[in-house]
């Protein structure tokens, strides 16, 4: 599993890097982000990949596991 820590980074940002985890073939990416929008970004996008995750709130950040 490889993780991103994508806090305090702007949209798009967060999202670029997911993309570029996916694309080196990630199966199981970890990303920590702290706000609402780049969250709902990075879900719209992996869901059109065939992709899911799961999110929760860990203190004032979003832990976002994709599979």
């Amino acid at each position: 599993m490889i993780e991103i820590d994508a806090r305090g980074l702007s949209c798009p940002e967060p999202l670029m890097l997911v993309a570029d985890a996916l694309k080196a073939g990630n199966d199981t990416i970890k990303v920590l982000v702290d706000e609402e929008v780049p969250k709902l970004n990075i879900e719209k996008f992996i869901k059109g990949k065939g992709k899911k995750a799961n999110v929760k709130t860990v203190g004032e950040h979003y832990e976002m596991i994709i599979e």
